[in-house]
């Protein structure tokens, strides 16, 4: 069987005319998972494409193709699902934003997985074999991530990357945010993989540097002791994603160093409280923010600290505000996005009944463009001060200051925030919308 699976991208990610370059990019592990799902005996055969690293060409020769979906994604998957059922082939989509929206993801495919696919793909693929596909498959009641094997690194090219060593040793997270799509698309109960499965794909692939991919390494406290104790032995430098909460344990911090965490990706979100309780994520306290950071840097753990802006409680002076304090605290690796209301999310759901979504382009929900109207500024005044922001942390004088105190390689570090600044001047290229206000009946309009 001649499989082809696709990952699309919206134009900010594209490989051609995108903004990232490979500096910025770890090889997906989507992809590699579902290859290595399908089952041996449908004898298969087999092509990934990440359109962040090349570009998909329409003239395939594939039995079924699989694209997984985020809703930035959306509009290039439908217009490539498309073009792909109007050639004859058999097309599958998954991913969040199907999970998201199965019934308008339903009118472009001839089947959909709704849910995690560990165990609707493989059956999907019997299925199909036997000329027995059904139009919908579901995540399963009593799913667990057990029994599952190593992802099939080997299919992509990991000259597009910066890295292959991608892991993942949990999925979703047990807080409820307002805008995160994790709570909507699967709940809030965390799957966790074995510890000896994560440990052994480790070791398989080799690499002395990796990455975990995980939402929230530190949503269950029980289950990262043991994952960070297991680490020890290898001698890996590790990076992760974890919530502010991480600042409360310094017992498990120090666990955390001692396993091998270099860094730490973390939501600070706002240097607001009223910003955080805008959002629903008032587990977060930005009064011990710097805090956080001192005892993380103690360690030698680098943070690349993110920051969203248009919340219910942002004014224009929040902009400077933010970049001072990311500034000041010699944050490793500032990065900002606008708040971006999901479909299906709570805030998506609040801002629609309020009357503030602009607009259904989903290839704009992609952190980047300002999609509803903010509540203290206009949508132009928050993609501006937005761009000022990221501007202001990648100028040459936070940049040179946070390299002469850099807690990863140097070159590493370098790399990263030459990667950003480049993103940083390069924003406004990308961006594709100007609110303005239609003379007939006061709306904004996408111009």
């Amino acid at each position: 069987m001649k499989i082809v699976l696709i990952s699309p991208k919206g134009p900010l990610y594209r490989n051609r005319g995108g903004i990232f370059k490979k500096s910025l990019r770890y090889q997906p592990l989507t992809l590699t998972t579902l290859a290595a799902l399908v089952p041996e005996e449908l004898e298969p055969e087999f092509r990934l494409i990440d359109e962040g690293a090349e570009d998909v060409p329409l003239d395939i020769e594939a039995d079924i193709i699989g694209l997984t979906v985020i809703t930035g994604s959306s509009t290039r998957s439908y217009e490539l699902a498309d073009a792909f059922r109007n050639r004859g082939h058999t097309v599958v989509l998954g991913g969040p934003h199907v999970t998201l929206m199965p019934d308008e993801a339903q009118q472009h495919a001839d089947a959909i997985c709704v849910g995690y696919a560990e165990e609707s793909w493989p059956q999907l693929l019997r299925d199909f074999a036997a000329d027995q596909m059904r139009s919908r498959y579901d995540q399963g009641p009593n799913f667990e991530l057990t029994n599952l094997p190593f992802a099939r690194r080997d299919l992509l090219d990991k000259r597009n990357f910066l890295t292959q060593a991608v892991f993942e040793a949990t999925r979703a997270c047990a807080h409820k945010c307002e805008f995160c799509v994790s709570p909507t698309a699967w709940g809030r109960k965390q799957f966790q993989k074995p510890i000896a499965h994560v440990i052994e794909d480790i070791r398989r692939v080799g690499s002395r540097r990796i990455l975990f991919i995980d939402l929230n390494l530190v949503s269950d406290m029980a289950y990262a002791r043991e994952l960070f104790t297991a680490l020890i032995p290898l001698g890996v430098r590790w990076f992760g994603l974890s919530t502010s909460l991480i600042g409360r344990d310094p017992a498990l911090m120090d666990l955390m160093a001692k396993s091998g965490c270099t860094g730490l990706l973390i939501g600070l979100e706002s240097i607001s409280s009223a910003g955080l309780g805008t959002v629903d994520k008032r587990f977060n306290d930005p009064a011990l923010y710097s805090e956080l950071i001192r005892d993380l840097h103690k360690r030698g753990i680098t943070i690349q600290g993110c920051f969203v802006f248009g919340s219910d409680a942002d004014t224009e002076a929040t902009f400077d505000a933010t970049a001072d304090f990311v500034i000041q605290t010699q944050i490793d690796l500032p990065r900002f996005a606008i708040l971006t209301p999901f479909p299906a999310t709570p805030l998506h759901l609040r801002l629609e009944k309020e009357g503030r979504i602009l607009t259904r382009d989903w290839e704009k929900y992609d952190g980047q463009h300002v999609v509803f109207k903010p509540r203290n500024m206009t949508p132009a005044e928050l993609q501006a001060g937005h761009e000022h922001a990221w501007k202001r942390v990648y100028g040459w004088k936070p940049i040179l200051s946070r390299l002469r105190h850099a807690r990863m390689q140097l070159p590493l570090s370098l790399a990263a925030n030459l990667g950003y600044r480049f993103y940083a001047h390069h924003l406004e290229t990308h961006y594709t919308c100007d609110w303005v206000e239609a003379a007939d009946d006061g709306k904004l309009l996408c111009a």
